[in-house]
């Protein structure tokens, strides 16, 4: 399906306006909607270049810059601060409802079917606020970690999520699986052993069965749930 995508900016909690990418699928909509959080590396072309697969297949997909022009080493102090002392109400949670609010009120969204996707410190951001939104329908969190408290599951939407091993967010993968079994949240945890963190980073250390078979559930899950 060809895809436009252009720049965008649009008002948010933390800055007057708040920078971003939209990718949309030729046609008039309306279409399912996400929002993509970037790693910790910005949204940069490896950002750009998933949002626009994800338009592909026929998504209208807005990738997110939570720095936004701003120093990137005090912007990831403040969001991991945000995530270890209030993972459900700092800023970087509400610039994303914010995002949530800009792209379900598109002219080719449908508001009805919007979902998430994260990495690394996007994919605990996108949990964060699976658990903060009811807005979302679906969420496919890589290599993330939890909020806290982890009770705060019981109110996410379906999950559908992809973990390396060995990693340091394997135990989180592994717990949040248990987690959302033991409130009946609808989800598809998967852990890909020998998959290193990033795996789905075309730049970094990425591997490429774990990359293409996480990709294939994460649209199967999507088509189910957004």
């Amino acid at each position: 399906m060809a895809v436009r995508a252009q720049p965008v900016s649009f008002p948010a909690f933390t800055l007057p306006l708040l920078n971003g990418y939209l990718a949309q699928p030729d046609g008039d909509g309306p279409f399912p909607a996400l929002v993509v959080v970037h790693e910790a590396f910005g949204l940069n072309d490896d950002i750009r270049s998933i949002t626009q697969r994800f338009a592909a297949e026929g998504y209208l997909a807005l990738a997110v810059d939570l720095f936004s022009g701003r120093n990137q080493a005090l912007c990831m102090a403040r969001l991991f601060a945000g995530m270890l002392r209030n993972s459900l109400e700092h800023g970087g949670v509400r610039d994303l409802q914010d995002a949530l609010t800009y792209l379900a009120q598109h002219p080719k969204a449908n508001p009805a079917r919007v979902g998430a996707v994260g990495y690394c410190m996007g994919g605990s951001l996108a949990i964060a606020l699976a658990c903060a939104d009811s807005r979302l329908k679906a969420i496919a969190p890589y290599y993330a970690m939890n909020p806290r408290p982890l009770e705060a599951v019981a109110r996410a939407c379906p999950v559908v999520g992809s973990y390396p091993q060995p990693d340091f967010t394997t135990k989180a993968g592994e717990t949040l699986d248990a987690a959302l079994d033991t409130y009946g949240v609808p989800r598809d945890i998967k852990i890909y052993p020998g998959a290193k963190h990033s795996f789905f980073n075309g730049g970094r250390n990425y591997n490429a069965d774990a990359a293409q078979d996480s990709w294939e559930r994460v649209l199967t899950f999507f088509r189910a749930y957004v």
